[in-house]
């Protein structure tokens, strides 16, 4: 089951589903599990990799928060929900940019992610009202 088939099943939805803000979903829940592992990944290197479980850290948990505040449609805060994905897109980017650096397959997937992640995020909160 996909998450943008629970969304339309909610009672509000009434069947419909923002269809960005769906995929940004999906996305989310993606990114923020291949952030963790990613940063538990570069714990295990040889290297000083503080910086970068530092990012994907704190990009997991922004995806997760925002990937929960994605699928609630009992009430609307549209504001706070456009505000978040603008920020967990941008902290995508970061961690992308971090990951970019290193020459870990790890690294190089999460970054994939995040940048995905980031545009289905910033594409999402452009089709929410103003």
């Amino acid at each position: 089951m996909s998450i943008r088939k629970m969304i339309a099943l909610h009672p509000d939805a009434q069947g419909h589903v923002n269809q960005p803000l769906g995929d940004a979903a999906h996305h989310l829940m993606y990114c923020a599990r291949m952030c963790l592992s990613c940063a538990d990944a570069c714990a295990a290197e040889k290297m000083d990799m503080r910086e970068c479980i530092r990012m994907c850290l704190d990009c997991s948990d922004i995806c997760e928060a925002a990937g929960k505040l994605a699928v609630r449609r009992t009430g609307s805060n549209d504001q706070v929900l456009r505000e978040t994905l603008e920020l967990c897109a941008r902290v995508c980017d970061e961690c992308a940019a971090e990951c970019e650096k290193h020459d870990h397959e790890h690294c190089k997937l999460c970054a994939q992610m995040c940048r995905e992640c980031a545009r289905d995020c910033r594409v999402a909160a452009e089709s929410i009202g103003a």
